[in-house]
């Protein structure tokens, strides 16, 4: 159930993505379907009406579209075929817990073992799946040895391999059973020594081992079993061998191990472990062409009765196609133990075989059993699906939930797992065309080396209900015609919705379906049936008109919207809604998104055009044009708001008017910055005769920004005494300093005076010692004294 409600619940969701985009290109109507079938075929959204009376008017309507326009057009739900993909469980036995049972066919690895698809072409399904690595589950391993000479050391150092990797393993799993073969090469030239000298001992001549057993390719020595001692005894019986070239016979023997089955003893119910030791490489297809052997290897098992390959020399070394196949045909994990001269050589052979791990063998294989542990635990930490018989035409995708829980998309892997660990995988399928009536698929899920699969029937969902009712020569299509899934097939020479008219002279009816002669039949878009037009359906609309002439999507658009989504579409013009004018219908007469905050048509700065304010004001933008730093207001309208929101003053003082209005950031700082070349400084002055200051700017983001300083800048009142003292000293200085500047001038002058009185005087003794004749005159002199500041005064003497 749980599957079911899934893939509900995706279908779902698919369609209403689907219906929402039907009002665009509608892929069930474009396609012109004329059946049931076609129209299934169109997309898995498409559904077609089977109701008799569906469509009938001068207009060509699709049986064929969404399921929704359907029902709207009046198309009943019992007539409308639609199928879907579904899951059915059948089989889904629980996991176990552990592989220690008493029946090994109770061990269930995988969940469910078997479900059945319905599909309907390009309708995905999902389906989920679990798998488990049950703990103590059993385990076969097959040790296939490399016998050649260079092995020799390997050969003493597992004598008592058996008993060792028993005692390992057996920590591992209760049930464990070993078995044992070996290989060479091929006993052809000139991949081995054919002389008659060399037949019975390869080693003949050559000194530091001159004895060895003869050639061989494959060796079988001791089917799976428990009782180790056994190995022990066989592996202690094994002489080397001696081949000629230095890749070996390997591939040859791993696809006889893995397709001998019976005689290898690989039980259904265990791990199939098959350890593969060489410290050389290996042949692979078309290397036997060295050797003159040519027929392909044919993937089966050819043991003779002493249990060696008899078509070694037969058959060519098998390619790794063919090995990988028939190792995960039988489940087994291939384990390349090898040298590390070799490692990156079998590394790479592992991306091509899947389910194949290699680790690095020692020289003289003493890691042997801890290599065979670790490949086992490496195996075990690891889940990979695989698919079988894959129908060509379904597409598969998985996405893997691993122990994290997180889904991984296109993985259908999981690793790091521990024993115990359960991982799930979803898997989408999706049919992509329809085969041939009756042509069901089935396909196999299974892990990597797992016995246990999901087995997967297809069953294609292509036909419709309606055609298991269909009528020959029915009444409906005027007994001339095949009523099928709501249309009429008529026969030939019939035409018409019901085959009620005969074809005769075109030129007589379709003139009826021209608009004017010269005119295309029908406008090009629909058909003459009857004398009369049936229109076409478009995928971008409906066609319509006497003639085809009109429809309702070739009006004009804005911005790529059919008369801007506000009118409708008739007959080639754009009829526009209540509130909307223009060509396309783009323009809207409604101002009020034109107003602002203040009740102002865009904010005093512009016009409204088509419900839009275009500012005109310079530096003005906004929806209302409500953002101007530059305006010659903008300090004004923003005061405003830096009074309200900061001191609840102004004229918006008022709790509900201020924050309707004012939405603006609001920040306030201790000291202003007036650096920012993008901001407007703004001051006022306060009530109080204080000076505000703030800054005005617009974001990048769109927002306007306010900074004001937190408290208004205000200035101190004045000293009267100090005003006062301030003049007086201020007279008092300018007096003194204009005396000094007059006594200066006056000391100066008399000095001059007096220096011009000397030298006169001084003249005048001179002229009278010297004339004799000269009688010395009575005269007065006047002296002149400087004894009060504020005049001269002259004392005169009468000579």
């Amino acid at each position: 159930m749980w599957i079911l409600l899934q893939t509900w619940t995706w279908r779902a969701t698919l369609c209403a993505l689907m219906l929402r985009t039907a009002g665009g290109l509608n892929v069930c109507v474009s396609g012109s379907a004329t059946s049931c079938e076609e129209c299934l075929l169109l997309h898995p959204s498409c559904a077609w009406c089977a109701q008799e009376d569906f469509g009938r008017s001068r207009t060509f309507t699709s049986r064929c579209d969404f399921m929704s326009n359907l029902q709207k057009r009046g198309c009943e739900s019992r007539f409308i075929e639609n199928p879907v993909s579904f899951t059915s469980v059948l089989t889904n036995r629980p996991l176990s817990l552990k592989g220690s049972v008493a029946s090994h066919d109770d061990v269930v690895q995988i969940m469910p073992q078997r479900i059945s698809l319905s599909l309907r072409p390009g309708d995905q399904t999902w389906f989920n799946l679990q798998v488990r690595q049950v703990e103590d589950y059993p385990v076969d391993l097959y040790y296939l040895m490399d016998l050649s000479l260079s092995m020799k050391d390997d050969l003493d150092t597992i004598r008592n391999l058996g008993t060792k990797l028993a005692l390992e393993m057996g920590k591992l799993t209760s049930n464990f059973r070993l078995g044992f073969g070996s290989f060479v090469d091929k006993n052809v030239s000139p991949f081995s020594y054919t002389a008659p000298k060399y037949q019975e001992n390869p080693c003949s001549g050559y000194k530091p081992f001159p004895n060895c057993i003869p050639t061989f390719g494959f060796r079988h020595l001791l089917s799976l079993t428990d009782e180790v001692d056994r190995f022990n005894q066989e592996v202690q019986k094994q002489i080397v061998s001696r081949n000629r070239d230095a890749p070996e016979g390997g591939f040859d023997a791993i696809l006889q191990a893995a397709v001998c089955k019976e005689e290898i003893g690989w039980r259904k119910d265990a791990y199939h472990l098959l350890v593969f030791a060489s410290d050389d490489g290996a042949h692979l297809a078309l290397d036997g062409r060295l050797g003159g052997i040519v027929q392909p290897h044919d993937g089966r098992c050819h043991l003779d009765e002493k249990n060696e390959y008899s078509a070694s020399a037969q058959m060519d070394y098998p390619s790794l196609g063919l090995v990988g196949e028939k190792l995960a045909e039988n489940n087994i994990f291939l384990i390349f133990a090898v040298t590390k001269r070799h490692y990156i050589l079998y590394k790479n052979l592992t991306a091509l075989i899947p389910g194949t791990t290699v680790e690095i063998l020692d020289q003289d294989s003493k890691n042997v059993i801890q290599l065979i542990v670790n490949a086992y635990n490496n195996i075990r930490s690891k889940v990979e699906l695989s698919v079988w018989d894959h129908p060509e035409d379904l597409s598969l995708s998985f996405s893997a939930t691993c122990q994290d829980g997180k889904p991984l998309p296109g993985l259908r892997k999981c690793a790091d797992l521990k024993i115990g660990d359960t991982v799930s995988f979803n898997v989408s399928v999706e049919a992509r065309s329809c085969p041939p009536r009756g042509a069901d698929h089935t396909f196999t899920i299974k892990p990597v080396g797992f016995k246990d699969r999901l087995e997967v029937e297809v069953n294609y969902r292509c036909d419709c209900g309606c055609s298991r009712t269909a009528q020959s020569n029915s009444s409906i299509c005027s007994s001339v015609g095949m009523y099928h899934c709501g249309t009429c097939r008529c026969e030939p020479g019939y035409l018409g919705a019901r085959c009620e008219c005969q074809e005769g002279d075109s030129s007589s009816y379709l003139s009826a379906c021209r608009e004017a002669e010269g005119k295309q039949v029908c406008s090009g878009r629909g058909e003459c049936s009857c004398n009369q037009c049936v229109c076409y359906e478009s995928e971008f609309g409906k066609i319509y008109g006497g003639f085809c002439e009109c429809d309702d999507f070739s009006c004009a658009r804005h911005k790529g919207v059919l008369c801007s989504g506000h009118g409708e579409c008739h007959c080639g013009e754009c009829k526009c809604y209540a509130g909307f004018v223009g060509d396309n219908c783009n323009c809207s007469t409604d101002t009020a998104s034109c107003l602002s905050d203040a009740g102002q048509m865009c904010s005093g700065r512009g016009s409204c055009v088509c419900g839009r304010c275009q500012c005109s004001e310079p530096g003005a933008f906004g929806d209302t044009c409500e953002k101007c730093p530059t305006c010659p207001d903008a300090c004004g309208t923003k005061r405003e708001c830096i009074e309200c929101r900061l001191f609840n003053s102004g004229r918006l003082a008022d709790n509900q008017t201020c924050q309707r209005l004012c939405k603006d950031q609001v920040l306030t700082v201790e000291t202003l910055n007036t650096d920012d070349p993008g901001a407007v400084l703004c001051l006022f002055k306060t009530d109080n005769d204080c000076v505000m200051k703030f800054t005005y700017s617009e974001h990048a983001s769109g927002r306007s920004v306010l900074t004001a300083l937190k408290e208004p800048e205000c200035g101190g009142g004045p000293d009267a005494l100090m005003v006062l003292l301030a003049v007086v000293g201020s007279i008092l200085l300018v007096g003194v300093v204009l005396l000094a500047a007059w006594k200066l001038v006056i000391t100066v002058h008399d000095r001059r005076e007096f220096a011009r009185f000397q030298s006169a005087r001084s003249r005048a003794r001179y002229e009278m010692a010297s004339n004799p004749l000269y009688k010395q005159p009575v005269s007065t002199h006047l002296v002149e004294t400087d004894f009060s500041p504020f005049g001269k005064s002259y004392n005169g003497d009468v000579h």
